[in-house]
C-alpha cells in the first residue's frame, strides 16, 4: 500500500467523538479544497459505523452543499432515523466552521439471497498498457501553467487509466461517453465497508468531465466554473477495490448550466457491482474582476 493509499484509509475511518458524531480530517490533493469524493466515504463510513455489521450499504443519495477547505477538520453529524427489520436508514450531514457543507442519506440491508440479472459490460480495451492519469500529465507539463504543477502531478491513492483520454489543455469534441479502469494504490484488509467507502470515493474522478466532452471543454479552461450538485450510488455486489475496476460513463443531457452523468462499475470479469449518477453544474463566466 502506498503512502498516500494509506492516509486515505486512515482518514475514512473517522474519529468518533460521541454516539452519534465523528470527526474527519482532508487529504489535499493538489486542490486546497476537499475533493467530493473524501467527503461522500467518510459520510458513508460515519453512517456504517452506526449501523449493525450484518447490514451493508446498498444506496446512497448525496448533495454537495459548500465546498470544503483541505486544511480543516469536518464534523459527520449522524441522524439514525430508522432501524427496521430488513433495512436501516441514516442520514449523515458534514459540518465545517458551523454550516453544512455536504448532505448524505443512506440506506442498508441484511443480507439475503434473491433473483439477479445484470447489464453487459461494455467491450473496450483492458487497463494493461493504457496511461495513467499522472504519466499523461508529466508529458504535457511544459504545456501547464506551473501553479497547476502540484495538482497536476499530486500522487494519488486511486490509479486511472482511461480508455479514450481527453487532451485538457487542447480537447477535441468527442461523444458524451467515458470509460474509465480504476484501482486503489496498494493490497487492501478484507473489509467490505472500507472497499464501499474507497468506491465511493472514486466513484467522484472523471464523472462531471463526460459531460463537457462533446463542447471541447475541460476543468483547465479559466472561463469554466465545474461542481458536483448531488450524487447517487448503488452497491450491487461485493466490491474489491485493490482490483481493476471499469466505470463506464455516459451522459444522456446536459442543458439549464447543468450536466447529467451517470455510469456502471464493472469488474475484469463482466460483474456490474455499482451503480452511479451525478448532476453537476458547468458553466462558462466571466472572468472579469466584476465577476470572478
Amino acid at each position: 500500500m502506498t503512502v498516500v493509499l494509506d492516509e486515505l484509509v486512515t482518514l475514512l475511518a473517522l474519529e468518533r467523538l460521541e454516539h452519534n458524531l465523528f470527526r474527519g480530517q482532508s487529504q489535499d490533493l493538489g486542490w486546497g479544497l476537499v475533493f467530493g469524493g473524501q467527503v461522500l466515504g467518510q459520510a458513508l463510513s460515519a453512517a456504517v459505523q452506526t449501523v449493525p455489521a450484518d447490514r451493508q450499504a446498498h444506496s446512497l443519495h448525496a448533495y454537495f452543499l459548500r465546498p470544503g477547505l483541505a486544511n480543516k477538520s469536518i464534523i459527520y453529524d449522524v441522524d439514525r432515523i430508522r432501524d427496521g427489520s430488513s433495512f436501516t436508514t441514516r442520514r449523515v450531514v458534514a459540518i465545517q466552521d458551523g454550516r453544512p457543507i455536504f448532505s448524505l442519506s443512506a440506506s442498508f440491508q441484511l443480507r439475503e439471497p434473491g433473483f439477479e440479472h445484470q447489464a453487459s459490460m461494455p467491450v473496450v480495451p483492458g487497463p494493461d498498457g493504457l496511461k495513467n492519469e499522472v504519466e499523461i500529465w508529466r508529458e504535457k507539463l511544459d504545456r501547464i501553467p506551473s501553479k497547476l504543477h502540484s495538482r497536476a502531478l499530486a500522487e494519488r491513492p486511486i490509479e486511472i487509466r482511461a480508455v479514450d483520454p481527453v487532451d485538457p489543455l487542447t480537447p477535441e469534441a468527442k461523444e458524451p461517453h467515458h470509460n474509465v479502469w480504476v484501482r486503489a494504490c496498494g493490497e487492501l484488509p478484507d473489509d467490505p465497508a472500507l472497499h464501499q467507502y474507497l468506491l465511493a470515493y472514486c466513484s467522484d474522478f472523471a464523472f462531471m468531465t463526460t459531460a463537457m466532452r462533446p463542447h471541447r471543454k475541460t476543468w483547465l479552461d479559466p472561463k469554466m466554473q465545474v461542481a458536483s450538485i448531488d450524487h447517487a450510488m448503488w452497491f450491487h455486489r461485493p466490491v474489491r477495490m485493490d482490483d481493476w475496476l471499469l466505470h463506464s460513463i455516459d451522459s444522456p443531457s446536459a442543458s439549464g448550466a447543468r450536466g447529467l452523468v451517470r455510469g456502471s462499475f464493472f469488474t475484469r470479469d463482466g460483474q456490474l457491482v455499482a451503480s452511479t449518477a451525478q448532476e453537476g453544474l458547468f458553466r462558462e463566466r466571466s472572468i472579469s474582476p466584476s465577476n470572478p
